[in-house]
């Protein structure tokens, strides 16, 4: 069958007519396409002026094209390098659907749904969210500030997609062996003041100790600040031995705030991860963080559109 040329079809799209549910998906159709120079442009711009990733020299010259892609060789270590070489999207191919797989992310896509969208298969699409998430999640404050709010929250271990498992198979998620926190659950510690700022940490297994809130917290937050909690131990020995002003909330005894004393704000942020994250119907726990790093963005609306997103997966941490 021969092909049609572009003047033909349009002129064929212009004759025909065409009701409002073929417009929008006509429309829905070009707003998909975009042109591969779009992504290069903004990789190139995102990089722009880095040194050398090998060996972290400024003083390096061009060295030819490579797949769209200007190459530069360090003056230092004689290695070539790219724009995305030492990034998480190094090595990844098909740039020209980069920008919708990321609006899929914006959006909350599943892999199916993303894969479909872009025209990919599922596993590309799955290796695609881990590296465009965590990519995009060095995206983070610095540092907090003010009244800060500290709370950890607890999920069961998972290992879904292991080869090898280190414990006996659970069906559809199952329940834990004992009651109350331990080394079954998977930690994640959030952080969040009264600006909106947030931080995430996976510490691991098991409830938190003071040597991880020391490890995470201590140069975020500020000397002069206050820390609010709940009222677990290892807080209490992280505060003084930081020399952090610290206020812990008893909520096993029924008092969640007192005045502007409270933890509403991070327990919030809990709810709507959990909530959010049961669209993906299991996350492994060695991908915790990049969830919990990719709803932080979406909670935060820091990065609103796929060049945002692009930029920030593409600079370097």
């Amino acid at each position: 069958m021969q092909r049609l040329s572009f003047d033909e079809l349009f002129a064929c799209l212009c004759a025909a007519p065409l009701s409002s549910t073929e417009l929008a998906r006509l429309r829905a159709w070009i707003d998909n396409i975009h042109d591969p120079a779009e992504c290069l442009a903004l990789i190139e711009s995102a990089a722009a002026g880095r040194p050398c990733p090998h060996c972290a020299c400024a003083h390096l010259h061009r060295s030819g094209f490579a797949r769209g892609l200007q190459r530069y060789r360090c003056l230092g270590c004689r290695r070539s390098f790219n724009a995305l070489t030492g990034t998480p999207l190094a090595r990844l191919r098909k740039r020209e659907l980069w920008i919708p797989f990321i609006k899929c992310l914006l959006e909350s896509r599943t892999v199916r749904d993303a894969a479909l969208v872009t025209g990919v298969h599922r596993t590309t699409s799955f290796r695609w969210r881990h590296r465009f998430a965590p990519g995009a999640a060095r995206h983070r404050p610095s540092s907090l500030s003010g009244i800060v709010e500290a709370d950890e929250t607890y999920r069961l271990e998972s290992q879904k997609g292991s080869r090898n498992l280190t414990r006996p198979p659970r069906q559809r998620g199952g329940a834990a062996r004992r009651r109350n926190i331990h080394r079954e659950h998977d930690c994640l510690l959030v952080e969040r003041d009264r600006n909106g700022m947030t931080l995430d940490f996976h510490t691991g297994r098991g409830p938190v100790i003071a040597a991880q809130l020391r490890t995470c917290l201590q140069l975020v937050l500020p000397s002069d600040g206050l820390l609010i909690s709940d009222g677990a131990a290892a807080y209490v020995r992280f505060a003084a031995g930081a020399g952090i002003t610290h206020e812990p909330v008893n909520v096993r005894a029924g008092r969640r705030a007192r005045g502007a004393i409270h933890i509403q704000n991070v327990n919030s942020w809990h709810s709507r991860f959990k909530t959010w994250l049961v669209r993906f119907k299991g996350v492994a726990s060695r991908y915790l963080a990049n969830y919990s790093g990719w709803q932080r963005l979406l909670d935060a609306q820091a990065l609103r559109t796929p060049a945002q997103w692009l930029c920030a997966a593409v600079r370097q941490a």
